[in-house]
C-alpha cells in the first residue's frame, strides 16, 4: 500500500513537471503568475552600454505567447504609450500565457528622433539579421532570435512617416483565416490587404511561423490621443479573440472594420502650396477634387482629383508640394455609404464608454 502511494506521488510529481513549462527570456527564467523586466544587450551606442527593455507578463495559466512592439522605426512613438498603458490595465491579472512588451526596439533611433539607425539603414528591412552583420542586421538578429522566435502571434505598432499621418488601421493578409479574424476583432476604422516586403519584421516572422498584426495609426514624433486609445482597444480585444483574456464585448457591441484589399498613394503633379480639402477617414468619389496646388506668385490653380472611390486612409502633412510627392493614400472601397457609416464609429467620443481603458480625464493626451 505504502508502495503505491509513493509511486501515486511520484508520478503525480512528473506530470507536474511535465506541465510546468519554463519560459526563458535573454537567459531570464519567468515563472508563472509573475511579471519581470529584462534587459537584453545590444551593440553600445558610442562607447555607451545600450540595453533592449523588455517586460514579460506571464499568467497563471499557459497559453499563447504574444509579442507587442513599438518604434521599429525611431520617430513612431504612438506605439510607445500604447504599450504604457495596456501594461497597467487591472485585466491582465487574468491572463492566460505571456506577453512580451517591448515598447521601444530602435533604442538608437528613438534617442536621435529619426526614423532610422546611426548606420542610416531601416530596421524593418534587414530582418532577420545576422550576428556578423550592419549594426541594423545585429540588432534585428537579437530582437528576432530572443523574441519573435519564441512566439506564437505578434502585433507591431507603427505610424506614418515623417509629415504624414495614418488613419487608425490594421494591415495583415486577408487570405489568412486566423489573422484575418483576428485584424477585424481589433477594430480599427480599416484593414487593408498588405503584401509582404523582403527584410521586413512581419515577412520574416511569418515565415518562421509567427504571424503578425501591424497597427498603423497617427503621425511621426506626435501622440495621437484616439489612435492611442483605439491602439489599447485593439490589442485587448485580439488577446480575448485569441483566448487570452476574457471576452468583455457582447456581440451586439462589436464593430466590423471597412476591410479593403488594395489601396494606392496619389502623388502630386506640380509643385507648389497645396490645400487639402479632404481629411483622413473622409470617403472620395472618382473624380472628385481633393486638393488644390497653387504657386507662391501665380494665379495657375492645379487640381488633385480622386482616381477612383474609396477612403483616405493617410495624407501628406506639409502644405509645401513637389512635383512627384505622394500626397493622399487611398483604399479603394466601392460602398461609399458604408464605409461612411462605419468609419463614423470611429470618432474621438466612440471609446469613451469602454469599461476596461481605466483612463481618468487627466491621463487623455490633448
Amino acid at each position: 500500500m505504502r508502495l503505491l502511494i509513493l509511486i501515486s506521488l511520484f508520478t503525480s510529481l512528473l506530470l507536474a513537471q511535465a506541465t510546468d513549462k519554463k519560459f526563458i527570456l535573454g537567459g531570464v527564467e519567468v515563472l508563472r503568475g509573475t511579471t519581470v523586466t529584462i534587459n537584453i544587450e545590444l551593440p553600445k551606442f558610442y562607447n555607451t552600454a545600450t540595453e533592449l527593455p523588455v517586460r514579460v507578463i506571464r499568467g497563471k495559466e499557459d497559453g499563447p505567447v504574444v509579442f507587442i512592439s513599438a518604434a521599429i522605426h525611431g520617430d513612431e512613438l504612438n506605439g510607445i504609450e500604447i504599450i504604457r498603458r495596456l501594461r497597467n490595465l487591472e485585466l491582465l491579472q487574468g491572463l492566460k500565457g505571456t506577453l512580451i512588451l517591448v515598447p521601444i526596439v530602435n533604442i538608437y533611433g528613438v534617442m536621435n528622433q529619426s526614423r532610422y539607425l546611426p548606420d542610416r539603414r531601416d530596421l524593418n528591412r534587414n530582418f532577420p539579421g545576422s550576428d556578423k552583420g550592419s549594426l541594423a542586421a545585429r540588432i534585428a538578429d537579437i530582437f528576432f532570435n530572443e523574441i519573435v522566435k519564441k512566439c506564437d502571434l505578434g502585433i507591431d505598432l507603427h505610424t506614418g512617416s515623417l509629415h504624414r499621418s495614418n488613419l487608425p488601421q490594421i494591415r495583415t493578409n486577408l487570405d489568412n483565416k486566423y489573422t484575418f479574424r483576428l485584424a477585424t476583432a481589433f477594430e480599427a476604422p480599416v484593414v487593408l490587404h498588405s503584401e509582404l516586403r523582403d527584410g521586413s519584421l512581419r515577412a520574416v516572422a511569418q515565415d518562421a511561423g509567427v504571424p503578425t498584426l501591424l497597427y498603423e495609426s497617427g503621425e511621426a514624433l506626435r501622440f495621437d490621443e484616439q489612435s492611442i486609445r483605439i491602439g489599447v482597444k485593439g490589442i485587448v480585444n485580439v488577446l480575448s479573440a485569441n483566448g487570452m483574456l476574457p471576452d468583455l464585448l457582447t456581440t451586439k457591441s462589436k464593430k466590423f472594420p471597412v476591410v479593403a484589399r488594395s489601396s494606392q498613394w496619389l502623388r502630386a503633379t506640380d509643385s507648389g502650396i497645396i490645400r487639402t480639402v479632404k481629411a483622413l477617414g473622409d470617403t472620395v468619389q472618382e473624380g472628385e477634387i481633393m486638393a488644390y496646388i497653387n504657386e507662391p506668385l501665380d494665379d495657375n490653380i492645379y487640381e488633385i482629383v480622386a482616381p477612383y472611390d474609396g477612403i483616405i486612409i493617410g495624407k501628406s502633412e506639409m502644405p509645401l508640394i513637389q512635383e512627384g510627392d505622394a500626397v493622399f493614400h487611398i483604399a479603394n472601397f466601392k460602398k461609399l455609404k458604408i464605409a461612411d457609416s462605419k468609419i463614423g464609429y470611429f470618432c474621438e467620443g466612440a471609446l469613451d464608454d469602454c469599461e476596461f481603458i481605466d483612463y481618468n480625464d487627466a491621463e487623455a493626451i490633448e
